[in-house]
C-alpha cells in the first residue's frame, strides 16, 4: 500500500541568517530550520532535536515550527490562581496521588481557559499559511525539561495528530500547555527532582505524514544495551498502534549492516488518519497481519539513517520514524537514557569488565576523590563507568588456563558472574588468543581441588603469623600517622602517592596473600571433602563461628560493651533518645557516668571511627566524623540484650564450633580410612580456625589508611575555602586526587566541572551497575541453575547454613534501621559498617554478594544463615513479611 503519489514534498524553509537568529530567540515562533542547539529553553527539548535534525543533510523531518516557551510565560507566570495552584503542587509528595490528581484537573482546565493573545494567535495562523490548505499536522508538547541526557520524559505531555483547521489547531495548542500538567508529567518531575513552576511547554506544529508503516528505532540494543546492536520495533500504519500498545510489532536486530535477528508479529489493528481528522483503528486483512511491515533493503536503509543520527548527536538515540512511499521521515530523537555507561578502555578491541562494587559489597555510585583513592589500593588497573569501578579480565579469560582460573575465582565471589563469563566465553568470536607479546595478567588462584599438601605448603599453620601481621599493619599505620603531619601542599599528594604504593606492596605480597588465602581454601577443602564423604553441605559455616582476630566481627560485638556501660545510667539513656546532633558527646559530660560512656565511646570511635556503610568511597561520613549514627544502635543494644552479651556470643560461638568440628570428627573415624580423613580434617579445621578472622584485617587497614589520607587532604580542602576558591571544604569530592592536587599546586579551578560532577552523581545514582559488560556495551547477565526448590522460592547463594523463620525488615539505608531480636535483615548489600547491626538479627538476605564477601564471612562468624546475590529481594520482599530463609540451600521463601 504505497502512499507515495498522496505525500506532498515537504518544503525546506529558507536557514536564517545568524542575525536573524538572534533576532528569533525573541519570537513567538520559530520554524524547525531555523533551531540551533543553544535554543532549547525556547523550543523544549523534542523541537531542538527536530531543528538538528531538519538541519543533517539526508535527514527528512516533517516541515513546521514550534510556538516558543515565551508564549507560555506570558499566558502563565502573571496568573495569580495558576501560581497559587502550582504553589500548592510543590508541597505535593509522590504519596498524595489523590491532590495530585484533584489539582492535575484544576490547572489543566484553567489553562486551556486561558485564551492565546491576539497577536500570537496572528502569528500562528500567518505560519500555517506556509502550507497547503489542505495540509493536517501533528500538534507535539516540547518541554525545557525533555529529552536531556539524563531524563527523558517520553510521553509525560500529550501529542494530537491529524489536526486540520487553523481554529482548531489552535485549540490543540492551548490543551498541549495544559498536557504539562497530566498526572503522569507531573510525577515524574517529582520523583527527577524538576520544579513545576521552571518548567516551560514549547509546542511543535509538524506536517502530518500518512505512513503505510511507522515504528521506534532504538542504535542500541533496549534488552542487553549491546551498542553494536540496533534494534527496530516496526508496524503498518500510524506509530501509535505501537507507543499505545494496540499491537505486537514486529522487531527485527541489525549489527554492522546485517539483520541478525527478525520476529514477525501478527498485526491484528493498525492506526490510521480519519477524513474528519483525529484517527481511527481498523482492522488489518488476514494476509496483510503476518506480514513483514519494512523489507529487509529498508530495514538496513533505516539502520544506515539511525547511524547518522546517533553520530550527530554523540550518543545512542529513541527515534521515532515512518515511512511514506520510499521515504523515511523522521518525527523525533531523543538519548536513550537507561543505558549504563562503557568503562573506557582507550583502544578499539574487545572487553569485558567485571563490577568492583559486587565484590566489594558496595554497589553506590562513589564521588571522583573516591574512586580515584580506590584506585591507589588496587593491585591492577580499574576503569570508571557511571561512578562504580571495573576491571578488565579479557586477558585473564584469553587462554585455557588462565580463563578456568578467573572464572573459578569469580565463582567463589559471585555464581552470578561465573555464569556471565561462561555466556561471554561460549561466543567464540568475541575473545581473541592472547598473542606472544602480552602476559596474563596475575590473579588470584582458585580454591576449589586444592590438597591438604598443597594448602599446608602455602603458609605455616601457626597463629603468631596472624599475630605477627596484624602487629606489622598497626605499626605502619602509627607511622603514617606521625609521618603525613609535616606534609602539606603538592608535597602532601607525592607523599600519599608514594605511600599508596608501599601499602600495596605490602598488602599484596606472598606473605599477607597466602594469610588471607589459607582459610579460604580450607573452608573450601573442607566443604568439598565433607560432602563427598559425609553427604554434609557447608560444613566449614558452622566451623568459622567465633575465630579470633576478625576486626569487623569484634566491631559489633565491642559496641555491645559500649551498651554496657551507658545501660546502668538512665539519665544518659534519656539524653540520647533526644539527641540530633554530633556534639552529643559533649553533653555526656553533665550526667552521673557521663565520663565513663563519653571514654566507652571515645575508645570504640578510636578503634573503628574510620569506618561506616559504603565505606570503600572515602568521601562518606566515617563514624568518628558523624558519630551520631551509632546512637540509635547502642540505644537497640541496651534494649535488647542483657549485660555481658557479647562475651556471650562469642562464647557460645566457640562452644558451636567445638561441638561441630567433634561431630564431624567422630563420622569421619567411622569410615574407611578414617585415620587419614579425621588427620586431614583436623589440620584443615586448625588452619580455617587460625586464619578466619584475618581475612578482614586488610581491608580494616586499607580502610584505616584511607581515614588518614582523607583528613590530611581535608586540611588543603580548608585553605582552599579560605581563600575564596572553593565554598566548602566537600567541593573537593568531586574533584579525582590528581585535579585536587592541580588546584592546590596552581590555585585554579574549573567551577563548571563541579557543577557538572554533581549533575553526573545525581545520575548516577539512577543507574544500576551490572556485574559484567563488555565493550560493546552489552550486559551479561547470569542465571542461578537450581532443581528441586519449592514452588515460588526466590534462588540466591547458600553462604551461611541454617534454616531460620521471621520478620523480614527491609533496609536500605543502616542508619535508619530498626531492628529486632529475631528479625531477618533484607537489604542490597552489606559491607563492614553494617556489621554492628548482625548482632541484633537471626538472618540476612542480600540482593549482592558472595561467599567470600563481607556480609557473608561475618554471618558465618555470628552463626547467621544467610542467603545473597537475591536479584530484586527489597523489591519482592515486603517489609514486615514472614519468610523461610535457607542458608544451607540457598534460597527464601515468601510465607
Amino acid at each position: 500500500m504505497s502512499l507515495k503519489n498522496k505525500v506532498s514534498p515537504i518544503r525546506k524553509h529558507p536557514q536564517a541568517s545568524p542575525v536573524q537568529k538572534k533576532k528569533n530567540r525573541n519570537k513567538n515562533i520559530v520554524f524547525l530550520r531555523d533551531i540551533d542547539p543553544t535554543m532549547r529553553l525556547l523550543t523544549g527539548g523534542k523541537g531542538a532535536n527536530l531543528g538538528e535534525l531538519s538541519r543533517m543533510e539526508g535527514i527528512q523531518v516533517p516541515n513546521g515550527f514550534c510556538i516558543s516557551t515565551e508564549v507560555y510565560k506570558k499566558i502563565t507566570q502573571d496568573h495569580k490562581e495558576l501560581g497559587s495552584l502550582l504553589d500548592e503542587l510543590t508541597l505535593i509528595q509522590v504519596s498524595g496521588l489523590d491532590k495530585i490528581n484533584t489539582l492535575a484537573t484544576k490547572i489543566r482546565m484553567l489553562i486551556q481557559s486561558i485564551p492565546i493573545p491576539l497577536n500570537v494567535a496572528l502569528e500562528i495562523t500567518t505560519s500555517l499559511d506556509h502550507f497547503e490548505e489542505k495540509d493536517a499536522f501533528a500538534v507535539r508538547s516540547s518541554a525545557t525539561a525533555e529529552d536531556l541526557p539524563d531524563a527523558s520524559f517520553a510521553g509525560q505531555q500529550d501529542s494530537y495528530l491529524n489536526i486540520s483547521g487553523k481554529t482548531n489547531i489552535l485549540q490543540h495548542i492551548s490543551k498541549c500547555w495544559a498536557s504539562l500538567f497530566t498526572e503522569r508529567a507531573i510525577i515524574y518531575r517529582i520523583q527527577n527532582g524538576f520544579d513545576h513552576h521552571k518548567v516551560q511547554l514549547s509546542v511543535v506544529v509538524q506536517k502530518m505524514i500518512f505512513p503505510q508503516a511507522a515504528g521506534i528505532l532504538f542504535t542500541a540494543d533496549p534488552i542487553t544495551s549491546n551498542r553494536k546492536v540496533l534494534s527496530i520495533d516496526a508496524s503498518f500504519g500510524l506509530g501509535e498502534a505501537i507507543v499505545s500498545g494496540l499491537v505486537n510489532a514486529d522487531l527485527y536486530k541489525v549489527c554492522q549492516g546485517k539483520i541478525t535477528a527478525k520476529k514477525i508479529s501478527t498485526k491484528k489493528l493498525a492506526v490510521y488518519p480519519s477524513k474528519n481528522g483525529s484517527t481511527y483503528q481498523k482492522a488489518l486483512s488476514p494476509e496483510l497481519q503476518n506480514q513483514q511491515a519494512l523489507t529487509d533493503e529498508q530495514i538496513l536503509q533505516l539502520e544506515g539513517i539511525g547511524r547518522k543520527i546517533e553520530k550527530h548527536f554523540q550518543c545512542p538515540q529513541d527515534i521515532e520514524w515512518c515511512l511514506a512511499g520510499d521515504t523515511f521521515y523522521i518525527v523525533q530523537s531523543r538519548p536513550i537514557t537507561t543505558l549504563y555507561p562503557i568503562p573506557e578502555s582507550g583502544d578499539k578491541e574487545n572487553h569485558v569488565y567485571v563490577s568492583v562494587g559486587h565484590q566489594q559489597m558496595m554497589t553506590d555510585p562513589m564521588k571522583a576523590l573516591g574512586l580515584s583513592l580506590w584506585q591507589l589500593t588496587a593491585f591492577r588497573p580499574m576503569f570508571k563507568a557511571a561512578g562504580r569501578l571495573f576491571v578488565d579480565i579479557t586477558d585473564n579469560l584469553a587462554t585455557p588456563a588462565g580463563r578456568k582460573m578467573i572464572i573459578d575465582v569469580m565463582g567463589e565471589h559471585d555464581p552470578l558472574i561465573k555464569d556471565a563469563l561462561i555466556t561471554i566465553t561460549d561466543r567464540d568470536d568475541f575473545i581473541k588468543p592472547l598473542t606472544a607479546d602480552k602476559k596474563e595478567p596475575v590473579t588470584i588462584k582458585s580454591s576449589i581441588g586444592k590438597s591438604t599438601s598443597a594448602i599446608l605448603a602455602q603458609i605455616e599453620n601457626d597463629p603468631s603469623v596472624v599475630t605477627d601481621l596484624i602487629r606489622s599493619s598497626q605499626m605502619l599505620i602509627a607511622a603514617l600517622k606521625q609521618n603525613i603531619q609535616s606534609k602539606s601542599g603538592p608535597e602532601l599528594f607525592d607523599f600519599i602517592l608514594e605511600d599508596g604504593q608501599q601499602s600495596k606492596k605490602q598488602l599484596f605480597n606472598s606473605q599477607n596473600m597466602n594469610a588471607i588465602m589459607a582459610s579460604v581454601d580450607a573452608s573450601t577443602w573442607i566443604n568439598e571433602n565433607m560432602n563427598k564423604w559425609l553427604g554434609e553441605k557447608n560444613a566449614a559455616d558452622a566451623l568459622s563461628q567465633s575465630a579470633p582476630n576478625n576486626i569487623t566481627s569484634e566491631m559489633g560485638l565491642d559496641l555491645l560493651e559500649v551498651a554496657d556501660v551507658i545501660r546502668p545510667y538512665t539519665a544518659i539513656i534519656d539524653y540520647l533518645q533526644k539527641v540530633k546532633e554530633d556534639d552529643f558527646l559533649d553533653g555526656l559530660l553533665q550526667f552521673q557516668g557521663g565520663q565513663q560512656s563519653r571514654d566507652a565511646i571515645d575508645a570504640y570511635l578510636n578503634k573503628y571511627g574510620m569506618r561506616c556503610a559504603g565505606e570503600i568511597d572515602m568521601t562518606k561520613n566515617r563514624w568518628s566524623e558523624k558519630p551520631i549514627v551509632l546512637v540509635p544502635m547502642i540505644l537497640a543494644n541496651i534494649k535488647n540484650f542483657n549485660p555481658g552479651a557479647a562475651k556471650q556470643k562469642f562464647k557460645l560461638g566457640q562452644q558451636e564450633a567445638l561441638k561441630k568440628e567433634q561431630e564431624l570428627l567422630k563420622r569421619l573415624s567411622q569410615l574407611t580410612d578414617g585415620e587419614q580423613k579425621v588427620s586431614e580434617t583436623k589440620q584443615m579445621i586448625n588452619l580455617l580456625r587460625n586464619f578466619a578472622g584475618y581475612r578482614e584485617y586488610p581491608k580494616y587497614g586499607i580502610i584505616n589508611r584511607l581515614f588518614i589520607y582523607k583528613q590530611a587532604l581535608l586540611k588543603e580542602a580548608e585553605k582552599l575555602v579560605l581563600s575564596g576558591l572553593i565554598e566548602t571544604k566537600e567541593d573537593v569530592y568531586q574533584l579525582s586526587f590528581e585535579e585536587f592536587r592541580e588546584v592546590v599546586r596552581t590555585h585554579q579551578l574549573d567551577r563548571e566541572l563541579l557543577s557538572k560532577r554533581k549533575e553526573q552523581y545525581k545520575l548516577y545514582e539512577k543507574l544500576s551497575p551490572p556485574r559484567v559488560i563488555t565493550s560493546d556495551g552489552e550486559i551479561i547477565n547470569g542465571a542461578y541453575k537450581r532443581e528441586n526448590l519449592p514452588a515460588g522460592a526466590m534462588i540466591g547463594l547458600a553462604v551461611s547454613a541454617g534454616l531460620v523463620e521471621g520478620r523480614a525488615r527491609v533496609v536500605l539505608n543502616m542508619e535508619g534501621a530498626a531492628l529486632e531480636p529475631g528479625d531477618i535483615l533484607v537489604t542490597s548489600f552489606t559491607d563492614p559498617g553494617w556489621t554492628t547491626l548482625f548482632v541484633s538479627i537471626k538472618g540476612l538476605v542480600t540482593e549482592v554478594g558472595g561467599l567470600m564477601t563481607h556480609g557473608a564471612v561475618i554471618a558465618r562468624e555470628y552463626g547467621l544463615p544467610a542467603v545473597v546475590g537475591v536479584e530484586n529481594a527489597t523489591r519482592l520482599i515486603k517489609d514486615g513479611q514472614r519468610i523461610r530463609l535457607n542458608g544451607t540451600d540457598g534460597y527464601i521463601e515468601l510465607l
